[in-house]
């Protein structure tokens, strides 16, 4: 969801667009107290409305994907309920944040895909610690200062219209990518979509980790813009705008969404880059400064064989030896620690928007 005070401008828009407000990532900071935040884009009681226990569990999501793995854990627990909060990247971010500020804890256990954001929180004193022989057996970057672990594995795809796009089109690489936008036809001008990295954290962090990993990442932003590709804030529109025919292809779209989506729909098609592939794991911190036993338990269980287990049936874990993954490139993991302090450096950060503003404005 886009925060109430810049949907209407930033809800969907092209690249070529000069003039653009200052973005609302960078604004953040200084409207955490100034504005109402938005509402949660969807909420769901799992278990007992009457349960002697709740637990609210606040994450971007979406409720049918992590459902699975909730009323698993649930199973065991007749006792307790969990209040499900879906949010965008950025209003969630902001929310946390504010509750931080304000020593309010409203939330057992927040889990997101913009994990820069989730750094950010646990850098400045907005976490509580937890160790278990669950959180302790994770590689070191997939924890960070027992305050913040990765529960997901989940790379960054293209997906592309199996009916439209002809498989002589169908890019291996970002440079098959850069020629597709190039040619002289004119044939995938404003047929190739990606999240607009202004609304969304999640696309942000795709993009700048783009600017630090791909030499071609400076050619892409003129490439899209030339021939005015679309940015807009969300994985199920961009992934429905692609098996509608809207667009030919999107860039940069998570994988455990587009793995859902095209196991329903056969005209969906899946390809990792083989020149790298970015692979993200959601993060999840435990707000305030002691952590609920109840959120410590359910983090645990998400880490166990049985919540792997869960979540790998609904594509939160894609092994690289998946079939939709037979065209894997080099692994670029997204790691969790202050590496990532860098992406939410406001200076830097508005410097990056702008150059990506000012490229598209050309």
């Amino acid at each position: 969801m886009i925060p109430a005070w810049s949907r209407a401008p930033l809800a969907r828009q092209r690249w070529r667009v000069p003039g653009r407000a200052v973005p609302a990532l960078l604004l953040l900071p200084l409207l955490l107290l100034a504005w109402p935040l938005a509402a949660q884009e969807a909420t769901r009681l799992f278990g007992p409305p009457d349960a002697p226990r709740r637990l609210t569990l606040r994450t971007t999501t979406d409720i049918s994907v992590l459902a699975p793995t909730i009323r698993a854990f649930l199973d065991a627990r007749t006792g307790l309920a969990i209040d499900y909060q879906q949010w965008g990247s950025n209003d969630l971010y902001a929310l946390t944040a504010q509750d931080c500020a304000q020593g309010r804890v409203a939330a057992g256990l927040v889990l997101s895909s913009a994990v820069h954001q989730m750094v950010k929180l646990v850098n400045d004193g907005c976490a509580a610690p937890w160790r278990s022989e669950a959180t302790q057996a994770l590689p070191p970057g997939l924890r960070w200062r027992d305050e913040i672990w990765g529960l997901s594995s989940e790379p960054a795809v293209i997906v592309y219209n199996r009916d439209l796009l002809p498989p002589g089109d169908v890019p291996a690489t970002r440079f098959d990518l850069l020629d597709l936008l190039r040619r002289e036809d004119g044939a995938y001008d404003g047929k190739v979509a990606t999240y607009d990295i202004e609304t969304s954290g999640l696309g942000f962090l795709f993009a700048f980790m783009d600017s630090q990993e791909a030499s071609t990442f400076g050619a892409l932003m003129e490439a899209f813009a030339r021939s005015g590709a679309v940015a807009t804030c969300c994985s199920a529109e961009i992934i429905d705008g692609v098996a509608r025919g809207e667009y030919l292809l999107a860039y940069n779209v998570l994988g455990s969404y587009a793995a859902e989506q095209a196991a329903a729909d056969p005209r969906l098609g899946i390809l990792t880059p083989r020149d790298y592939v970015l692979t993200l794991a959601r993060a999840a911190i435990l707000p305030g400064p002691t952590a609920r036993a109840d959120a410590g338990a359910l983090l645990d269980f998400m880490l166990s064989p049985a919540g792997r287990r869960a979540l790998a049936a609904s594509n939160l874990i894609i092994a690289p030896s998946d079939p939709d993954a037979t065209r894997r490139g080099r692994r670029v993991a997204i790691p969790l620690g202050p590496t990532l302090l860098v992406a939410m450096d406001q200076a830097r950060s508005q410097r990056f928007i702008a150059r990506w503003r000012q490229s598209f404005a050309q």
